[in-house]
């Protein structure tokens, strides 16, 4: 330890005020190229549709750590001799503080990085974690935000990647299946039911009709329940889909004199 602290004592006195000067500028123009592709990117991304728009998003935190990395390989050798007894006593105290100050940082700073390479979700992607549903916004180093239905950011520490369960609606594509649901009283054709309400998906304008429409139906004790499965054009467009189906089933089956449900309440717990 005593070796260590003498060692950096020894590399830091050596650094000039023109190195200082140097390496700010570096660190600057990196700090101002992240900010420039973290306001740009997402808004040429808003243009786009499809995977375009998710290959870009998900490019954004690439690009971030590699200009990072850039900037701490140009940035070292300008502050000292990049001589092997120099860089052991930087990353051996670089890794001391990161071990005793910032634990929990670094936990997900790792996590970030085990993020980048298995890509468990991606900037577009709508996921759910710990009971919150929205689309994630951007990824960082350390947090992901994610975008809720409600408009409420939520940031999420990568760290969740080792403790908690992600669902992930649409995993890096632009399919992204909703369900509306249905509940009838008994007695009535099943057939006919489905498809009305097969015909419903396919005259939303919503729908992607390219992609499988799925009707599910369960037998209850108080009826049955039809669970209508089908794919929005963008996956954004989710929340106004399953409404759309929804009205428009509704009074599809209502003009056909099917009867509703009423279901009670320990049974749609």
């Amino acid at each position: 330890m005593e070796d260590m602290g003498q060692g950096l004592k020894e590399t830091f006195s050596a650094i000039t005020w023109e190195a200082l000067v140097e390496a700010l500028l570096v660190v600057t123009a990196a700090a101002l190229l992240i900010f420039l592709i973290q306001k740009l990117v997402p808004r040429v991304a808003g243009k786009l549709g499809g995977k375009s728009r998710l290959y870009l998003l998900a490019s954004v935190p690439l690009a971030r750590l590699l200009i990072i990395i850039i900037s701490v390989i140009v940035v070292v050798p300008i502050l000292v001799e990049p001589s092997f007894e120099n860089m052991i006593a930087i990353f051996g105290a670089l890794g001391l503080a990161l071990g005793f100050a910032f634990k929990d940082y670094a936990n997900s700073l790792i996590a970030g990085i085990v993020t980048l390479y298995e890509m468990p979700y991606r900037p577009g992607d709508w996921i759910e974690v710990d009971g919150q549903y929205g689309e994630v916004r951007s990824i960082g180093t350390r947090a992901a935000e994610m975008v809720t239905p409600d408009d409420t950011v939520v940031i999420i520490p990568h760290g969740k990647l080792w403790n908690a369960l992600i669902g992930n609606g649409n995993d890096g594509s632009e399919n992204l299946m909703c369900v509306a649901e249905f509940h009838l009283a008994p007695h009535h054709d099943v057939r006919r039911v489905m498809a009305l309400l097969r015909d419903v998906a396919f005259a939303s304008p919503y729908t992607k009709t390219m992609r499988p429409v799925v009707i599910v139906v369960a037998n209850k004790a108080w009826g049955m329940t039809y669970r209508l499965k089908a794919y929005p054009l963008e996956p954004r467009d989710q929340f106004r889909f399953i409404s759309d189906l929804t009205a428009r089933g509704s009074e599809v089956l209502a003009s056909e004199g099917v009867p509703f449900a009423s279901v009670p309440v320990a049974a749609s717990a």
